[in-house]
């Protein structure tokens, strides 16, 4: 068992990181590559970009790897615990697998390697809420132009493509009133906000297409008609075309139904990022197979409807394929990773860094 590699992690784990809060975190890994011989930089948005001189290395062209520093809620006071070969959290918290365990496994593979490629180590901010850091990231302080990210889970699958993303916040404007003496002057938005939402079509739309609510607020005492109500909604899809025309339909059923209630509505569409999808004979792709191949795991490629960090790299046309990290259960207070699936994944990264330096 790598001992150095799984207590880095545990420690890791221990230093709290919940999105928008990665400061002290970031700090700790900018010591851990400068350590490394890395030229260790922030950007302006706090993202973190390492580049490590190659080792014994054919080639001169850099390889990208990138990882994300922050972690779901709750992610404060972790308490690793390590019984029979997996580490879970101790605590009533998540374990932090999800993203710290690809940066430990990334981070002992540098210290262990023989050879690999000029590299450039991206660590980006704010990851789990809408891929914030790395849509603003200093891409000038990249030349890369194909990488892996180290953020799935399963070692048995490649990431090769994701949806397009788009982002709804919405807020239905009513008119307050007293509930009892005179709700007939009020306009209840909460009432408005809740039409619009049984109006819209949620769930899985089709095998590539999905919607979503996942928070409402409105109101502020109980014999109120609230004049204000918010809610947060999202769509994505793996074919571009579907994702622009759900979004419309969607901003069209909620204008109408709460206007419908005399409500007027405010909504703010953000564009995340657009579906994307590498071709089977990609460099990043058949690289990634022969890593895996030669820890004996024959990895297929996949798609996946949920998001990461290589849509907004694989958009701006750096090639970057999504490999696996060993965390189970991630966002979840079960979640646990494998010492032994921690090893493989870290030699896996041996493996790309010598297949990327001949």
């Amino acid at each position: 068992m790598s001992e150095r590699m799984i207590n880095q992690f545990m420690e890791m784990v221990q230093i709290a990181s919940e999105s928008g809060e990665e400061a002290e975190f970031i700090e700790y890994l900018a010591r851990e590559f400068a350590s490394l011989g890395g030229k260790v930089r922030k950007d302006g948005y706090g993202n973190l970009i390492a580049h490590i001189p190659g080792k014994n290395s054919k080639t001169t062209a850099p390889v990208l790897f990138s990882c994300h520093a922050d972690t779901v809620k709750p992610g404060k006071g972790i308490k690793p615990l390590l019984k029979d070969g997996v580490i879970r959290s101790s605590g009533e918290t998540i374990l932090g697998a999800d993203d710290k365990a690809g940066i430990a496994e990334l981070l002992d593979a540098l210290r262990t390697a023989d050879i690999h490629p000029p590299l450039e180590i991206a660590i980006s901010r704010q990851e789990e809420v809408g891929l914030l850091g790395v849509r603003n990231l200093d891409m000038g302080l990249l030349t890369a132009k194909r990488g892996f990210l180290l953020d799935n889970d399963t070692l048995e699958t490649i990431v090769v493509g994701g949806p397009t993303y788009y982002g709804l916040d919405v807020t239905v404007q009513g008119l307050a009133a007293h509930a009892g003496m005179a709700p007939e002057k009020g306009i209840n938005a909460i009432w408005a906000a809740a039409k619009a939402i049984a109006s819209l079509r949620l769930g899985r739309l089709d095998g590539e297409t999905t919607a979503n609510v996942g928070v409402i607020n409105g109101g502020l005492i109980r014999n109120g008609v609230p004049d204000n109500a918010c809610f947060l909604a999202e769509c994505r899809s793996l074919s571009h075309k579907k994702a622009e025309a759900l979004i419309r339909e969607m901003e069209g059923v909620i204008r109408c139904q709460a206007e419908a209630c005399g409500a007027k509505t405010e909504i703010a569409i953000n564009n995340v990022c657009n579906a994307v999808s590498i071709p089977e004979e990609a460099w990043t792709v058949a690289t990634a197979k022969r890593a895996l191949s030669s820890i004996g795991i024959e990895a297929r490629t996949t798609l996946m409807t949920g998001y990461t960090d290589a849509s907004v790299y694989n958009n701006l046309g750096i090639e970057m394929a999504v490999v696996g990290i060993g965390a189970q259960d991630e966002h979840a207070l079960t979640e646990h990773i494998c010492v032994a699936d921690m090893e493989k994944a870290r030699d896996m990264v041996l493996k790309l860094f010598s297949l990327s330096a001949e």
